[in-house]
């Protein structure tokens, strides 16, 4: 049997951008998603601490250094520019392997860089 456990998030990031014109994603610094071991094309869930919302999309990297957190195509429509977002990636593990995980949190600052 496989388990769904937290296996990594990036807490309070600022939302920098919302392109609704784009195909869908979300876009994060190479930095954040390096120090958060979220993957490119990864599943993440976000979660919205300005209005409540919480949906699913994939990582896809943006510029290292750039403090970038874009929502792109229909979730550009859940969040605004400013809002503060906790992005969560998840893995399958053995009741085993869960029991040992030690999720990753990292908690940039208000420009999304890393102390």
């Amino acid at each position: 049997m496989l388990i769904q456990i937290h296996k990594s998030k990036i807490h309070r990031a600022v939302v920098t951008e919302a392109n609704l014109n784009y195909v869908g994603s979300i876009t994060i610094d190479l930095d954040l998603m390096d120090a958060s071991n979220i993957y490119e094309g990864e599943r993440v869930q976000i979660v919205n601490n300005n209005n409540g919302e919480r949906f699913e999309t994939y990582a896809i990297p943006g510029e290292r250094g750039s403090g970038v957190i874009c929502l792109n195509g229909a979730a550009a429509r859940k969040v605004e520019v400013g809002d503060i977002v906790i992005i969560i990636s998840y893995a399958l593990m053995t009741p085993e392997e869960a029991k040992a995980h030690k999720p990753i949190a990292i908690f940039p600052d208000d420009n999304n860089k890393l102390s």
